[in-house]
């Protein structure tokens, strides 16, 4: 007999991933705050991703996260490299929005590299540290658990990503606060949201008639045929 598809897994996967992709395309808009403070429109839905992962490991457990965060990772770099082909193809001399299309999907291979290290990263950190605290505080405090891995998960990312894509190019002063603003608004975001997110876990939970708790399982990242 088959395993029935879970309806809710698949659909919070398929977010995931759009939210990952959309993120990347996002980030060449800078949006202005005030001052000579910017911040990319990419903000708008990579913390989505975060939530996502929060909830799958709280319903489904690791496991089925690091499945997620792989399709994740695939997709992305998919996306990237067509992304790269598609700006080497030519172009026809009527046509002017080729320097438009190649500031967009023209990610250079340094940032391109930055991305998806920091992406796996800190999915995987954010994961496990939602898995352990589940364990450690007997299913209790989710709000708490959910805080503290995004923002062990966000500074993973936040440091690989400066550090791959712009050290060098920028002082180190400027990038460690970049990484700061990155982590503390990710963060807060995350807190905005979180009624939203408590809601969405008890109703998946209700639904599935699941509540995972990770033990005795292996924290392997590379063992995505273990589900």
């Amino acid at each position: 007999m088959k395993e029935k598809v879970s309806v809710p897994f698949m659909l919070m996967g398929i977010v995931f991933n759009v939210c990952l992709i959309a993120a990347n395309l996002f980030a060449t808009k800078l949006v202005h705050i005030y001052g000579d403070f910017s911040i990319t429109a990419g903000l708008l839905v990579f913390p989505i991703s975060y939530i996502i992962n929060d909830c799958i490991v709280e319903v489904w457990g690791f496991k089925k996260a690091r499945l997620i965060i792989w399709t994740g990772f695939a997709m992305n770099f998919f996306v990237v490299a067509l992304g790269m082909i598609a700006v080497t193809l030519p172009t026809p001399p009527q046509w002017d929005g080729g320097e438009h299309f190649n500031f967009v999907f023209g990610l250079a291979p340094r940032v391109a590299l930055a991305s998806l290290t920091g992406f796996l990263a800190g999915s995987f950190l954010n994961a496990y540290v939602m898995s352990k605290m589940k364990i450690a505080s007997e299913g209790k405090n989710f709000a708490s658990r959910a805080i503290w891995s995004t923002i062990v998960g966000e500074a993973g990312d936040s440091l690989l990503f400066f550090t791959i894509a712009f050290l060098g190019i920028f002082p180190l002063k400027n990038m460690l606060y970049m990484m700061a603003v990155q982590v503390v608004l990710k963060t807060v975001y995350e807190i905005i949201v979180l009624p939203i997110t408590i809601r969405v876990v008890k109703r998946v939970k209700e639904i599935e008639g699941v509540d995972a708790y990770d033990e005795d399982i292996s924290y392997n990242i590379l063992s995505i045929k273990d589900l």
